[in-house]
């Protein structure tokens, strides 16, 4: 009988393909992004006055010392991760991430989506071409060259048919159009998570950002118990890893928010989901419901949380906060 063998959580920020200045060079602009700056009650907040109401503190964490310090933290951390996907050596990799309009678009944004080709393309576009800036020295975003990675995919329709049985209804892609690439969620795990052996995979894309179909907490909560109640229903003798990328609070950094939800999930249980403030998971909060998902999935397992690093980069409290754990 298959089963999971490990939990892996991860978040998936540009900050972690970024050198400090660059984190810099983009708290630069942050005064002009109003579209996604929302405070800690989660209400939408110009820069400047999110800067009125921000602790004078956070000055201390935006020094050369303390940006450097977290930059090591950041990518220790990938690293570890990166170091126990490889020592577990699973069978099949179930890929929980969503999507920020690089497949899915306001034609067709669908709230829970599979995709079961044999293989999933990576085809640089948009951010995901960055190049490498000497005066900001900032790395490079994902790589460049275009790559086919391989997919479980009987297995992958296997999930489908079993999660439509469990009364969830499915989008499916066997393959992308030319001008569709690869979301950044799985992109991230392929550059920096995979990076000495490429499993098998089953990317499933949940709708965190996007209304008014994106997901609830509790919806994508019972999203990974189905994934766990499938794959433990399959005859084969395979270790799967499910695992999920995003988050934590972000644009704004709130650290009370995402260490009470981290010593939640350690506890485990649906009720955290379920009690998830709604108001509060916008913009890129919304990722939590990534985490959600990964926690319906690996529920009785022991946590480990290997870190937490709140990335600051201005004065006014903007950045993304940094959670890296794992379930066995």
């Amino acid at each position: 009988m298959a089963k999971i063998v490990m939990g892996i959580g991860s978040s998936h920020s540009p900050t972690l393909l970024m050198k400090p200045s660059a984190w810099l060079a983009r708290a630069a602009t942050d005064d002009q992004n109003f579209f996604v700056l929302h405070d800690k009650t989660g209400a939408r907040v110009t820069y400047a006055e999110l800067l009125e109401q921000a602790d004078p503190a956070i000055l201390e964490e935006i020094t050369r010392d303390k940006l450097e310090q977290r930059h090591a933290q950041n990518q220790a951390a990938v690293a570890r991760l990166a170091a126990i996907l490889k020592e577990v050596d699973p069978d099949i990799v179930v890929i929980i991430g969503d999507d920020h309009k690089e497949v899915f678009h306001d034609d067709n944004m669908p709230a829970l989506s599979v995709y079961w080709g044999e293989t999933i393309p990576y085809r640089p576009k948009g951010i995901m071409k960055w190049k490498y800036d000497p005066d900001l020295d900032q790395e490079l975003w994902y790589p460049q060259e275009e790559k086919d990675y391989p997919v479980a995919s009987v297995q992958a329709e296997r999930l489908i048919r079993g999660m439509m049985n469990d009364g969830f209804d499915i989008a499916q892609s066997k393959y992308f159009k030319d001008d569709q690439a690869m979301s950044h969620s799985f992109g991230y795990v392929y550059h920096k998570l995979m990076t000495d052996k490429v499993f098998p995979a089953i990317p499933v894309s949940i709708n965190t950002y996007y209304p008014p179909n994106n997901v609830s907490p509790l919806r994508a909560y019972q999203i990974g118990e189905s994934i766990r109640r499938q794959v433990e229903s399959w005859d084969e003798d395979l270790r799967v890893v499910v695992m999920s990328t995003g988050g934590l609070s972000h644009f704004v950094v709130d650290e009370a928010f995402d260490r009470d939800f981290l010593q939640k999930l350690a506890i485990g249980g649906v009720r955290p989901h379920a009690d998830l403030p709604l108001k509060k998971l916008q913009s890129g909060n919304s990722e939590f419901r990534c985490w959600s998902a990964l926690a319906g999935a690996v529920d009785g397992m022991n946590m480990d949380l290997i870190d937490y690093i709140p990335c600051y980069r201005s004065p006014a409290g903007t950045g993304c906060a940094m959670a890296f754990a794992t379930w066995s």
